[in-house]
């Protein structure tokens, strides 16, 4: 089967690509847990802070308890991004703001309103973080679904860690490296493959949510510079709310045109794909069109485990 028809194998029409209502109820549920285990750090932060803070006699005390500092600017509503453009004097007179605002007023009852005021603003640092938490899940799905196809196939892989920046060299009990995975690199065919999560092309000036090039990883930084080395493009939407399912193909098609045109005014065609978790129904017939007029090579729907299973197999074949 040509590269360009994989979608054969996991797609027999349109009606395949649509989200069931079990799959949307099933990742609602998804969303609401990986939200609780975020939350998590911030109600083990609160208990400690109600502990540290339960010493002082008044507001003021708070003041002279230096493990509570930082919990003091969250509480008065500094982020943790404006502390670092605060200077010392600033985040006192902050913590006295605090202290004279709402923590004198509620009495004896100022360590729960302290404690509160910070959940509300590490609350907001938690919805902040959320807003993208169906992109990072549809990722770390993709990822764990590439790594099951390249250790079937016992084929090495290199990951690279998110935060140290290092490509390490996978193992078999490699567990919730999706975690902190933002590329993977394998030999395909002879040659090696690197795919990458959410960069900016030069060709398009603007962000791609994944990208399978060949070069090795030491090549990346100048094989991205090279539109040639790019066998594969894909946009991928882990939203699964059906209200903003249109709004989410509409951007990705809108990326995946413009892909689209800037690689073919040099003359070069890659593999481009859709993953998405939400997908209604005149969605699903117009990815459909498109897969069979060859303007997209593959499409899966995000919440269907053999789709992702098989579109991923088809990368790690590229």
């Amino acid at each position: 089967m040509p590269a360009d028809k994989h979608y054969r194998k996991h797609l027999s029409g349109s009606a395949d690509l649509v989200t069931t209502y079990e799959e949307t109820r099933a990742g609602f549920v998804a969303l609401a847990l990986e939200k609780n285990r975020r939350a998590t750090p911030f109600v083990e932060q609160a208990r400690s802070l109600k502990a540290a803070s339960s010493q002082s006699k008044t507001p003021a005390d708070l003041l002279n308890i230096e493990s509570i500092q930082s919990a003091l600017l969250t509480a008065a509503g500094v982020s943790d991004k404006a502390v670092n453009h605060l200077l010392h004097e600033d985040k006192i007179e902050a913590i006295q703001g605090l202290i004279a605002k709402y923590l004198e007023p509620a009495g004896p009852a100022f360590v729960e309103e302290l404690v509160f005021r910070f959940l509300l603003t590490r609350g907001d640092t938690l919805g902040g973080s959320m807003r993208n938490v169906g992109g990072i899940m549809a990722e770390r799905k993709l990822t764990r679904a590439t790594l099951a196809n390249l250790s079937l196939a016992k084929i090495p892989y290199k990951w690279l860690h998110a935060d140290s920046k290092e490509w390490l060299h996978g193992k078999e009990e490699d567990a919730d490296i999706e975690l902190y995975l933002k590329g993977l690199s394998w030999k395909s065919k002879g040659r090696t493959r690197t795919m990458i999560y959410n960069r900016t092309l030069p060709l398009v000036k603007k962000n791609v949510d994944l990208c399978l090039l060949n070069c090795t990883p030491e090549d990346l930084s100048t094989a991205f510079k090279n539109p040639s080395f790019y066998i594969a493009l894909g946009e991928l939407k882990g939203g699964i709310d059906p209200a903003g399912a249109d709004e989410h193909w509409k951007t990705a098609r809108t990326s995946l045109t413009r892909i689209q045109k800037a690689f073919s005014k040099k003359n070069l065609s890659p593999y481009l794909f859709f993953v998405g978790a939400a997908i209604e129904n005149s969605m699903a017939d117009e990815i459909w069109d498109q897969l069979k007029k060859g303007t997209l090579s593959n499409a899966a729907n995000l919440t269907n485990a053999d789709q992702v299973a098989s579109l991923c197999g088809w990368l790690c074949s590229l």
